[in-house]
């Protein structure tokens, strides 16, 4: 039996800062680690938009990244 302990969170917001050469997008990620493990989803969702908000760049995706421990029981 496998035990799960969650030890970290990060939160990252992409947005698209413009174009390249070729005219395809060019992504930025901003992370904001230490972010609660037990953070619900919908939480995180609405914390990215508060701060793609503040952003002068549009919102291309968020995602919650969560690290665990592994361990045996």
């Amino acid at each position: 039996m496998v035990n799960v302990t969650p030890i970290n969170a990060v939160l990252e917001i992409h947005v698209e800062t413009g174009l390249d050469d070729q005219g395809k997008p060019v992504v930025k990620t901003r992370s904001f680690r230490n972010l609660k493990t037990d953070a619900q989803d919908q939480d995180v969702m609405d914390v990215a938009k508060a701060l793609a908000a503040l952003q002068s760049y549009s919102l291309k995706a968020v995602r919650k990244t969560l690290e665990v421990e592994l361990s045996e029981v």
